[in-house]
């Protein structure tokens, strides 16, 4: 009796909250100065359409060198836990892929009807990041829900761990050399001005914003691929 009249007072009391943040809610009808600055500074010094992706890769490009290697933590201590203790053999590994539960063909078939899909949907997402609503992070999810679905319809499957971790490796290298780079050939730690600004709107425009996106969607989708494998028995 005493448990369920906590919970309904604490129900109770979650209610009040957010019954108070309903009622004293008000639309905001006009940027804050720092949105304001930023609104007109992302398009006018960096060239980037998506004020977003510019903060992000530029303005606190740092703060999101920081978040990648939180997510390379995260593999990495996802690996050693649910990763055997000792290297399967080759006989082993063929006997986990032999017990393993085929999918059904329906699965087999959306699978290879979508994945090409998902694939071009990666790639638009990170290279059209500087312009529109995407870009690394996006990009390197979708990669990953990709790689979900083949392991789903094809559980045999054994993803290619060692490529994907030199790939993952080498594009945080290119990504920390380009922020090397901004110190060297323009105005500070991954400035995206070492390369030509072009013009605004197009594909191939915003500095290096289009290229620190694409290394950070393949570093991305490669450390979430890993995850999703280390799940697999």
């Amino acid at each position: 009796m005493i448990r369920r009249l906590s919970v309904a007072v604490a129900i109770a009391a979650f209610g009040l909250v957010f019954l108070s943040l309903a009622v004293g809610y008000t639309e905001q009808v006009s940027l804050r100065p720092l949105a304001e600055s930023y609104v007109r500074l992302v398009p006018q010094e960096l060239g980037a359409q998506n004020v977003i992706t510019g903060i992000l890769l530029t303005f606190r490009a740092f703060d999101t060198l920081g978040e990648v290697a939180v997510l390379f933590m995260v593999a990495a201590s996802v690996g050693l836990v649910l990763g055997p203790t000792q290297p399967l053999s080759a006989e082993a590994r063929e006997e986990v892929a032999v017990k393993a539960r085929p999918s059904s063909e329906i699965v087999r078939s959306g699978a290879e009807i979508l994945a090409p899909l998902i694939a071009i949907f990666a790639a638009y997402i990170i290279m059209n990041g500087h312009l529109s609503a995407g870009g690394g992070f996006q990009g390197g999810a979708v990669i990953a829900s990709g790689v979900l679905l083949m392991l789903l319809a094809y559980p045999r499957y054994r993803l290619a761990l060692d490529f994907l971790s030199i790939t993952e490796s080498v594009a945080g290298v290119l990504f920390v050399l380009a922020g090397v780079a901004g110190l060297i050939f323009a105005g500070g730690f991954l400035d995206n001005r070492i390369l030509p600004i072009g013009q605004f709107g197009a594909l191939f425009s915003a500095g290096a914003i289009p290229v620190l996106s694409m290394l950070l969607g393949i570093k991305v989708g490669c450390e979430l691929s890993v995850i999703l494998d280390s799940f697999r028995p």
